[in-house]
């Protein structure tokens, strides 16, 4: 069997490589909401269970209905799926994507999905000399000149692995300009909760060549149970709609999803928290010998160790001390030294910066 692409999140992995219990670490490699869980959802979960001896609503209408009154869309310009990674994939073959354009380096699964669908992909990198600030400009420069032969553009936003992140304005110029080439653009804002003017979801409705990716797994951390949603004109998703298999997304998940989108006591806590944390994650690990932060509006942190450390070394080292981190060694348009971090409970953080400044002054010595 092939393996697939390397993502961070695989506790179950490490857990049998080292005959440790899944329990026994503390995973710095999936960036999901460390306040846990809203209990509002977690009881919206329980209700749920006695439905199990039905199947789930194939049409996910509830939970629909509650997203298209959040953002004042209509329902049938919503599409709910078995994750993000799911949507994901059904883009390329639903939109019949030849060359996609992606704005790097960012998250493996575009690539993968285009690529499996037949079609190719070419990067526009962001530059380590700008602190992987997203190219926007030269992203537009190329729309204008129509030198790219491409059919759709993906941007994560915020980024992911760098945590960067643009202004709603800027993305617009750039759906506005890819419209007038007759091009595509895909937005991924798995992580824009943690951000405020960042999203241009409310603008896919309307747009007839935006479509808008969402997730409930990073800031209401619900990864076990797979759910996503995707933005865009009704023609668009009903295209998409059409490849997707029945029953996609479970009961227990479409019903916790909407108790914790009604829950905004929940979202004004994690959002605060992680402004704060993740600051004085920033200060204390700035202070370790040789390390470079960048700026992040996520809640994760990207990461440049010394010249003398690989990012595959470090992550070995702290796992040996159940501590998981994301090696992006292997991301196109990073170097061998950058990993991920994502902001964990004060404790955590704490416990990580010393092992990893055990790890770098050790290999120097």
């Amino acid at each position: 069997m092939t393996a697939g692409p390397a993502h961070g999140g695989n506790v179950y992995e490490a857990a049998r490589s080292s005959g440790r219990a899944v329990d026994r670490f503390v995973d710095f490699s999936a960036s999901i909401n460390p306040l846990g869980p809203s209990p509002a959802a977690v009881r919206a979960l329980r209700h749920s269970l006695p439905q199990l001896i039905h199947y789930p609503d194939p049409d996910c209408v509830t939970l629909r209905l509650a997203l298209a009154e959040r953002w004042r869309l209509a329902s049938d310009q919503i599409l709910v799926g078995n994750g993000s990674s799911e949507l994901i994939h059904l883009l390329p073959r639903a939109l019949g994507i030849r060359h996609a354009l992606l704005i790097g380096p960012t998250f493996s699964e575009y690539a993968r999905a285009v690529a499996l669908a037949g079609g190719k992909v070419s990067y526009l990198h962001a530059r380590r000399s700008e602190a992987y600030r997203p190219p926007l400009e030269r992203v537009l420069q190329a729309v204008r000149r129509g030198r790219r032969p491409v059919d759709t553009i993906f941007l994560c936003n915020p980024n992911s692995p760098t945590g960067r992140a643009v202004e709603a304005a800027s993305v617009r110029a750039l759906v506005q300009a890819a419209a007038r080439r007759r091009l595509r653009v895909v937005v991924d804002e798995t992580f824009v909760e943690y951000c405020a003017g960042r999203s241009v979801l409310r603008d896919a409705g309307r747009s007839g060549n935006l479509l808008v990716l969402r997730s409930f797994t990073k800031f209401y951390a619900m990864p076990a149970l797979r759910l996503g949603y995707l933005v865009g004109a009704a023609p668009l998703i009903q295209r998409v709609r059409s490849l997707q298999p029945p029953w996609s997304v479970n009961t227990p998940a479409q019903a916790f999803a909407v108790a914790a989108l009604g829950d905004r006591r929940y979202a004004g806590r994690s959002l605060a928290y992680m402004q704060r944390e993740r600051a004085r994650f920033v200060m204390n690990l700035t202070a370790l010998p040789g390390v470079t932060v960048y700026p992040s509006e996520a809640n994760f942190l990207l990461l440049e160790l010394p010249a003398s450390r690989s990012a595959r070394v470090c992550a070995a080292a702290l796992a040996r001390h159940g501590l998981l981190i994301r090696d992006c060694s292997s991301v196109p348009g990073l170097n061998r030294r950058t990993i991920r971090l994502a902001v964990r409970k004060p404790a955590e953080n704490r416990r990580l910066v010393a092992a990893l400044r055990s790890a770098i002054i050790g290999e120097r010595r």
